[in-house]
């Protein structure tokens, strides 16, 4: 039976089961099938990235507060977050991944990490 890589199309030598004739085309076949892929989805990933990082940075007790301001100033996205929470009380906490924030008043907002 001949088979051939799935990365460079040369033929495969060695085990019956092999889909790449080396470690270099295995690699590149699946850095480019994990990619992601578009521009769009990798923006999206950069942003959510740096919101994370701003977040995690501002917050390193698990709760704290902080003005919109110098989110702003350090780059923070508002219309990019992992999803949202309703607490019985009606309050909405917006997250990115475990990082979470919620509006307060006078430009503030409460910082909190999400325990597992």
């Amino acid at each position: 039976m001949n088979k051939n890589c799935l990365e460079c199309d040369e033929k495969i030598v060695g085990r019956e089961d092999k889909k790449f004739c080396s470690d270099g085309c295995r690699n590149a076949y699946n850095n480019k099938m994990n990619k992601d892929s578009n521009n769009y989805m990798r923006n999206v990933n950069n942003k959510l990235r740096k919101n994370y990082r701003i977040l995690s940075d501002a917050n390193p007790d698990g709760k704290s507060k902080i003005t919109k301001t110098k989110l702003l100033s350090k780059g923070f996205d508002f219309e990019y977050f992992t999803n949202m929470l309703t607490t019985n009380t009606g309050n909405t906490y917006h997250f990115v991944y475990d990082q979470g924030y919620r509006f307060l008043e006078n430009d503030y907002y409460m910082l909190v990490k999400k325990e597992y």
